[in-house]
């Protein structure tokens, strides 16, 4: 296949790359079928890596990223791109199942190219990178849908923890933001007169759920991985795995990351 035009593949090659038994992304948070128990050559089952999409308009941070995932026998990094505007074609072109997104890029920002990528049928999870401790701007990919996000200060060992969480569905939301991004989600609309419609809007859709969906939810309000939940509610991790596919689906969200914002709204955290 050609190469996507603006786009490249890691370390400088062109066209797409590192395809082979490639499935789409991996969502973990929905019940299927154990990855890797289909297509093994061997008596052992074979464990696809996560394939990786860098998008950021610096290359230096590009080279970086590509060095710190580029060697480890679980990631790999299929392809990058130097702005939002590439993100189509090459999501097309890679197939990753995380992508690693920059917020501000000279054409189209990343929380534009999240927002229309999460709004695709089966779209790869979004790890956004950002600079910023908590605004305004990624508090819209949160709510558009990314799995989370980082500061681009954070050590190489998180970051890879952070691209294999968010690959197997779970939430991931830098440490040293996550209170102050709470705060921001709870805070009141300044100027704001009467009832709270964000509020109202939460309350309602979450008094839909049964109690064992609502001790979930709360649990992923708090930021709980699927084996803490697990053992909090006494429960097995495929069954807590059901029950997040569960709550995505009656509620009409995309990821776990959004229940978490909806639980806040309604303030049950």
């Amino acid at each position: 296949m050609a190469a996507v035009a603006g786009v490249t593949g890691p370390a400088g090659s062109s066209g797409v790359t590192g395809s082979s038994g490639a499935a789409g992304p991996v969502d973990a948070d929905r019940p299927s079928e154990e990855v890797g128990t289909s297509g093994a050559a061997g008596p052992e089952s074979v464990v696809p890596s996560v394939r990786v999409l860098i998008v950021d308009d610096d290359a230096l941070v590009r080279a970086g990223l590509s060095m710190i995932l580029g060697g480890l026998p679980d990631l790999t990094v299929v392809g990058e791109a130097a702005d939002g505007g590439e993100v189509p074609a090459a999501v097309a072109a890679y197939a990753p199942d995380v992508v690693l997104m920059d917020i501000r890029m000279p054409r189209v920002d990343g929380l534009t190219a999240t927002e229309a990528l999460r709004a695709q049928p089966h779209p790869p999870e979004v790890l956004v990178l950002t600079t910023f401790d908590a605004d305004e701007q990624v508090l819209r990919a949160l709510r558009a849908g990314a799995a989370g996000f980082l500061l681009k200060d954070t050590p190489p060992a998180e970051i890879v923890h952070a691209v294999r969480r968010v690959a197997a569905g779970e939430a991931t939301l830098s440490p040293t933001v996550t209170r102050t991004l709470i705060a921001h989600v709870t805070a009141a609309v300044p100027g704001a007169v009467g009832p709270d419609p964000r509020r109202e809007r939460a309350v309602r859709l979450l008094a839909g759920l049964s109690e064992r969906e609502r001790q979930v939810a709360v649990a992923l309000g708090r930021g709980h991985t699927n084996a803490e939940i697990a053992g909090e509610l006494f429960m097995s991790v495929a069954t807590v795995k059901a029950y997040v596919s569960r709550l995505l689906t009656r509620l009409d969200l995309n990821n776990r990351v959004q229940v978490a914002l909806l639980v806040h709204d309604a303030g049950l955290v």
